[in-house]
Order: C-alpha cells, then sequence, then structure tokens
C-alpha cells in the first residue's frame, strides 16, 4: 500500500470512527432528554387525569365511557380502583389481562399518605411508564388510579431523529471518502516527488531540481534536497578535481624522483670504471650528491605539504618583528645574489610587529627570495613592507624572466612549472610556491603574483599587525 492510500484510509477511518462517536453520543443523548421530558409530561398528564376522574366519579353518570374516552383522547392506559384497591375498570381491557386486579398493600398504605401525589415506576430495564395516584375528591367508589403507557411511545421522535442522524452520517462519511481522497493526493504529491528526486540524486542525477511553490514544511525539504544536490554536485566536482590533482601529483613525483635516481645510476656506473680519473670521479660524486639532495629536498616539501594539509595546529602564532626576520632572510641570500652578480634591496624602514609564526613566514621569504635570485640574470631583487593601518603588506620584486599570463593561474599547483626543462636545471622541487601558499592559507592570508614576462615579477602578501603595535 503506498502512501497515498496510508494517508486516505487513515483519514477515512479516523474521521468515521469521530462521526459514529459523535452520531451514537448524540442519538443517546436525545434518547435520554426525550425520556426525561416524557416523565414529567406523564406525571403532569397523570395529575390531570386524576382530577378528572374523580369529576367523573361525582357525577355517576356514564363514568366509564367517560374513562374510556380519556383512554382514546390521550393514549394512555387506564384502569380504576375502589376504596380496597381492587380493580374494577380498566381500559383497554386486553392491556390489564395479565396483570393483578389488586394494589400492592405497601403502595396503597404510600398512595393513602400522599392523596393527589403519583408514585411513578420508571425503570431502566421496564418498557412503560405507570404512576398510580389517590384521587384528592374520590367519588364513592373510584379512589386510586394507575395510568401507563409504553415507553416507545417517547423513543418515536428519537428514532425519526436517528433516521435524520443515520442520513447525515451517511453522508458525511462519503464526503469524508471523497475529501480523504484529495487531502491524501495533496500531502502525498510532494512526498512522492520528494521520493522520486531523492532517488534521481541517489542515482547520480545531480542536476535534478524538485520545482515547487510550496510555503510549508514540503517546500523547505524540497528547498534542503535541491540545495543538497547542489552541494554534492559541487563536492563531486571537487573530489573530480582533487583526484585529478593526486593523479597528476603522483605521475609529477614519479617524474621529479626517476629523472635524479636516473642521473644517480649513471654517475655510480660512471665511477665503477678504473680508467676513470680522480677529477672526473670527483666531478661524479659532486653530481650524485647534488640530486640525493635534489631528492631530500623533494621529500622534505612534501611532508612540509602533508602537514600543511592534515595538521590544523602546526602554527604557532605570537608577536615578533618582521623587520629583523627579513634582514636574517636577506642576509643568508647575500652571498648566493652576489655570487650571480645580482644586489638585494631592502626597503624596510622601522619595525613592524606582526602576529604570526616567525619560523613559517621566514620560509616563505626563504622561498620568494630563492626563487626571485634563481629566476632572475641581472638586476636586482628587492624586499619591501609597507603599512595598511592593522596589515602590513610584504613584497619580493625581482627583475628576473617574469612569468607569461597563461601560467599565472596554476603557478601554486604543486610540481607545476612554467618551463620544466629549466626549473629543473636550477635545481628546484616544483614545490615552493605551494609551500608559499599552504603557510599563508594557514594564517588565512593569500599569495599574490603580478608579473610580465622579461620585466620580473612580484609576490605579496598581508600579515595582520599585533596589538602591541597599537600602544
Amino acid at each position: 500500500m503506498n502512501i497515498r492510500s496510508k494517508l486516505a484510509w487513515t483519514y477515512v477511518i479516523l474521521l468515521i470512527i469521530g462521526i459514529i462517536t459523535i452520531s451514537a453520543y448524540s442519538i443517546l443523548t436525545i434518547r435520554s432528554f426525550m425520556l426525561e421530558e416524557g416523565a414529567r409530561d406523564f406525571e403532569r398528564d397523570t395529575e390531570a387525569l386524576a382530577l378528572a376522574a374523580g369529576s367523573y366519579s361525582k357525577d355517576g353518570t356514564d363514568f366509564a365511557e367517560k374513562i374510556r374516552k380519556e383512554a382514546e383522547f390521550s393514549g394512555y392506559e387506564i384502569a380504576m380502583y375502589d376504596s380496597s384497591g381492587t380493580r374494577f375498570l380498566a381500559f383497554p381491557d386486553s392491556v390489564f389481562t395479565n396483570e393483578g386486579t389488586e394494589i400492592e398493600p405497601k403502595l396503597k398504605q404510600e398512595l393513602d399518605r400522599n392523596p393527589g401525589e403519583p408514585v411513578i415506576y420508571n425503570t431502566e430495564n421496564g418498557e412503560k411508564l405507570i404512576s398510580y395516584i389517590r384521587l384528592q375528591d374520590p367519588g364513592e367508589k373510584t379512589v386510586y388510579a394507575r395510568i401507563s403507557q409504553l415507553k416507545s411511545v417517547y423513543y418515536a421522535v428519537v428514532a425519526s431523529i436517528r433516521h435524520i442522524i443515520y442520513a447525515g452520517m451517511i453522508f458525511s462519511i462519503g464526503a469524508v471518502i471523497i475529501v480523504s481522497y484529495f487531502v491524501a493526493r495533496y500531502i502525498s504529491k510532494p512526498i512522492l516527488q520528494l521520493n522520486e528526486a531523492a532517488l534521481d540524486i541517489a542515482r547520480g542525477n545531480l542536476d535534478r531540481e524538485i520545482q515547487t511553490t510550496r510555503k510549508d514544511e514540503f517546500g523547505t525539504l524540497a528547498e534542503s534536497l535541491n540545495q543538497m544536490a547542489v552541494n554534492l554536485k559541487a563536492d563531486n566536482e571537487k573530489l573530480k578535481n582533487l583526484n585529478e590533482k593526486q593523479s597528476q601529483f603522483f605521475a609529477d613525483i614519479t617524474h621529479e624522483v626517476r629523472n635524479p635516481l636516473h642521473t644517480i645510476s649513471g654517475a655510480l656506473e660512471m665511477l665503477e670504471l678504473r680508467s676513470l680519473d680522480q677529477e672526473k670521479k670527483s666531478q661524479y660524486m659532486k653530481t650524485a650528491q647534488k640530486q640525493i639532495g635534489r631528492i631530500n629536498r623533494l621529500f622534505e616539501d612534501i611532508k612540509s605539504l602533508q602537514r600543511y594539509d592534515f595538521d590544523q595546529s602546526f602554527l604557532s602564532k605570537k608577536a615578533f618583528d618582521l623587520s629583523r626576520t627579513i634582514k636574517d632572510a636577506v642576509n643568508a641570500y647575500q652571498p648566493i645574489a652576489q655570487d650571480k652578480g645580482l644586489e638585494i634591496k631592502t626597503e624596510v624602514d622601522g619595525d613592524f610587529i606582526v602576529n604570526a609564526d616567525p619560523d613559517k613566514i621566514e620560509q616563505v621569504l626563504d622561498n620568494l627570495i630563492s626563487n626571485g635570485i634563481k629566476y632572475t640574470n641581472e638586476g636586482c631583487v628587492k624586499v619591501s613592507v609597507e603599512r595598511l593601518y592593522d596589515h602590513v603588506r610584504v613584497s619580493v620584486e625581482d627583475s628576473g624572466i617574469g612569468i607569461s599570463r597563461e601560467h599565472l593561474s596554476r603557478l601554486f599547483d604543486r610540481f607545476y612549472r612554467t618551463d620544466k626543462a629549466r626549473s629543473r636545471d636550477k635545481g628546484g622541487t616544483g614545490l615552493g610556491l605551494s609551500v608559499v601558499k599552504s603557510i599563508l592559507n594557514a594564517h588565512n592570508e593569500e599569495i599574490y603574483v603580478e608579473s610580465k614576462p622579461g620585466k620580473g615579477s612580484r609576490f605579496y602578501f598581508d600579515l595582520p599587525v599585533s596589538r602591541q603595535s597599537f600602544k
């Protein structure tokens, strides 16, 4: 049974139970009310008939005929008793055939104590209302009267009302069934749509969009499913890109390791030659050591990147003087720059207290200055710092070969090289700028680049100023 049928039948059953309960309660309430009203009317009629019977008895003429007419006119069963409590007149006779002709002594005593006040018998299981009364001003013969009537007379009105209620109940049930169908259809339609959409999404159809104008919980759920599909699609794209990058990453690692290993293998083969002179041996040894160092730097960079990717607590931020860190980094690379005929300039005026990890920022500066020296054949590398209210901007600018526009978007990808052969010749691992980006991202900062081929490049980033600087 589908959800639409379940909703419809649940709604129908609950409403039918409610209608039947209300109808039964109404019938029982009306029945009880009619019987109570009938009992009060019966008591009043008893007193009136008793007065009439007393006057008829005094007249003495046509007493039986008058009682018969009263019985026919009122619809009551009437019996008359003399002073000894013996019945001498009854109408209709057939009703009293199986009843005794004497009034019970206890009842007779009670009637004698309260003349003119009826004693009514109205038992729950009895078929009749029965009333006995002693006439207040009896005649010579008539002293007591007995009046009775079937309860079904009072229930006749209830029966008519009951038929009306039953007809209304049947009509209501029919209306409920029809309304339930449309209500269940209205409620279940979005559920079925949501189920179908969820199945489509589960099957991978992430372009599926649920169209609905409803503003209730179903509309909210539809929007949630649409958003979930959008998020899943975005996540799938990310996973796809990540998978592609991972595949490329492993391919690059294989390529990066294979080349130095091939060089080391060739150097070792040459060192096995006995005819090789000492100068050549020394040259091949240096070549092998250089390649081993290159592999070591490669894996150190990979280790660093892996830590940056998965360790959220590798930073140790504190307030430190950025100008001193820059001077230390520049001093470390001065000999290398001088050997290449380059100049390293600094434009750092004053102290700049920033809040960051000093060791990681020093690593960033090392990578940027090192790259500037590597890719600059003549001119200079300049490191500058400028204050931007609550931040400082650090720039490393060179007059080197520059970078083409098509490479800028992927410049910080791992193992990405603008010129693979030349980059490898310069001893790079292809991970330096990726390390720089990872460190700055961990600081919630970005690395930016401006470059033109043949005119050099400028890398810059921002760091937050420490609160100490505002004191």
